[in-house]
């Protein structure tokens, strides 16, 4: 049965996009509903297994046209996924220009003008700075070789409570322990003790205008079975002063698209110019002989290296190729991470494309698994990706419990390979000298490219005929409706894009609440940090 109601703000989506907007408002005096497309999940609900229907109910595997994308699906989001990297982006990023040839961020936007932002998330979640102590052995072992090739590397500040976290590294599956600071553990509690509430199960499927005076927005929704997605249960709308879209960068274009009919139009950015952060991973298989004779580690008595997925997922990095001097698509940063084992066919085993992910080599590698080490670079890659027209419900065709496929189409540009080269031959560099490992890109022949940092189809700028959104992150042509998630970044960042997203969300809350104010709403901005 159809079901219409009223609130104040509507929120779509709970991860760091969703999550922080509705705090601010709630603790506002706003009255605020957030609709989930996933379920609600808490730390006894998480298991260290890959067995279908445990990690698969809050990861969704989302296959375009060229490209795969990992996220969260869940109260939380990716927050609840996610391995938990917290950086700020690097100063030129905000002055990228990308083929475009003129800047892509607002002019309003630079790292400076971003920092009291950042400043705010990190107090919110905390971020922890690990000492060297406290990274895992790949980490060390990625930090030993960078320094044999005359690179730096540095522990990577994480999301995470150092003393609760068990070093289990099954971040993918949720955290366990309540180890890793998601949103469930801050801005959502916070948010609900003022009032929100959280509706998992609902996936939104239109917005239009609303029909109630002094309302602007009608978003329609379906619930969804906890037992299967593809399955509706029930239906409804809701009427909102605000709404707060933070779907994700694969969501949030698509139910644009979707609505661009029923609210007169949408900027023609929106859909366009997805960025999956530049993320290029590659497998090192380490000769454990040269860990001991060239780098002098020993793990265990006897036992220079095996430590591949000891410790938590990410622990080290390196920041040298984040050169602002340098020419732009050349400069990255390589990342030391740790993938489940249902990622090991990806390992490019031979030069031949036919045989590079199975066959009997791939079975010698993959025998060698505990040996392997991961990077991961992320660079400037050129915002190609475009969807094409949106399904006829949800952001993509759901063919099993966590599989879905997109209409997203992706085809790097010769910028973007130039980046993924140079990021290789750096990764080769370090970890190659003097037969240490062989360095293997992740093969595209099952997957296409792979990424779990979707950015950029839904962006802000300055420009109206390559953004979608003012830099306030309200849709062009649409007051009282906001984009807060990844989709709002306008190219790719070099690092893990979780603390951007976040403080870009915070940044655009006062705005936010302003607008719910002008909408009728006794609202005002100026909550201090969860706790």
């Amino acid at each position: 049965m159809s079901v219409t109601e009223r609130t104040d703000v509507l929120v779509i989506g709970s991860g760091f996009g969703g999550a922080i907007p509705a705090y601010h408002l709630a603790a506002g005096g706003a009255e605020v509903v957030i609709l989930e497309r996933g379920p609600h999940l808490t730390a006894a609900d998480f298991t260290h297994d890959l067995r279908l229907g445990s990690y698969t109910r809050i990861v969704d595997l989302v296959q375009g046209d060229g490209i795969t994308v990992v996220a969260g699906n869940c109260v939380g989001g990716s927050s609840v996924v996610y391995f938990a990297a917290s950086l700020r982006a690097p100063s030129f990023v905000f002055d990228r220009r990308g083929s475009l040839g003129h800047r892509l961020w607002p002019s309003t936007l630079t790292r400076a003008a971003l920092d009291p932002w950042y400043d705010r998330v990190e107090e919110a979640l905390p971020v922890a700075r690990p000492s060297w102590d406290q990274v895992p052995y790949p980490g060390g072992l990625f930090a030993a070789a960078c320094t044999r090739a005359g690179r730096t590397c540095n522990p990577v500040p994480v999301a995470v409570d150092l003393a609760r976290c068990t070093n289990c590294n099954w971040m993918l599956n949720g955290c366990h322990f309540d180890a890793k600071r998601s949103m469930l553990l801050n801005y959502l509690p916070a948010a609900t003790a003022h009032g929100a509430e959280i509706r998992p199960l609902h996936e939104a499927q239109t917005i239009a205008p609303a029909t109630t005076p002094g309302y602007r927005y009608r978003v329609s929704y379906t619930q969804l079975d906890a037992g299967d997605y593809r399955l509706p249960v029930g239906v409804g709308a809701i009427e909102a002063k605000t709404v707060v879209l933070a779907a994700g960068a694969l969501a949030t274009p698509v139910l644009l698209q979707r609505s661009a009919p029923l609210l007169g139009g949408v900027p023609q950015a929106v859909g366009r110019y997805f960025s999956g952060n530049g993320d290029r991973v590659s497998i090192a298989d380490v000769d454990e002989g040269k860990v001991r004779d060239l780098l002098g580690l020993e793990r265990a008595p006897g036992i220079p290296y095996q430590g591949f997925a000891i410790g938590k997922p990410i622990g080290s990095m390196s920041y040298d190729r984040l050169d602002p001097a340098t020419a732009e698509f050349t400069r990255f940063s390589l990342q030391q991470i740790y993938f489940p084992g249902i990622t090991d066919l990806l390992a490019q085993a031979t030069d031949t494309p036919a045989t590079s992910w199975f066959g009997v080599h791939k079975k010698e590698m993959r025998a060698r698994w505990p040996s392997w080490l991961s990077v991961l670079a992320m660079t400037e890659d050129d915002n190609e990706g475009v969807f094409g027209p949106p399904p006829p419900t949800g952001s993509s065709t759901r063919v099993a419990t966590s599989l879905c496929l997109s209409t997203l189409s992706y085809r790097p540009t010769a910028n973007t390979l130039r980046g993924w080269a140079a990021a290789d031959a750096e990764a080769r560099t370090v970890l190659e000298r003097d037969g240490l490992a062989r360095v293997r890109p992740w093969s595209e022949n099952a997957a296409g490219s792979v990424s779990a940092h979707p950015l950029a189809s839904c962006r802000m700028g300055d420009d109206p005929a390559t953004s979608a959104l003012d830099e306030r992150g309200e849709l062009r042509g649409h007051p009282g409706l906001f984009v807060t998630d990844g989709s709002a970044v306008p190219t790719s960042l070099c690092v893990n894009p979780s603390l951007t997203i976040a403080a870009l969300a915070e940044r655009a809350c006062p705005g936010i609440v302003e607008s719910t104010a002008e909408a009728g709403v006794r609202a005002r901005y100026g909550a201090p940090a969860p706790r």
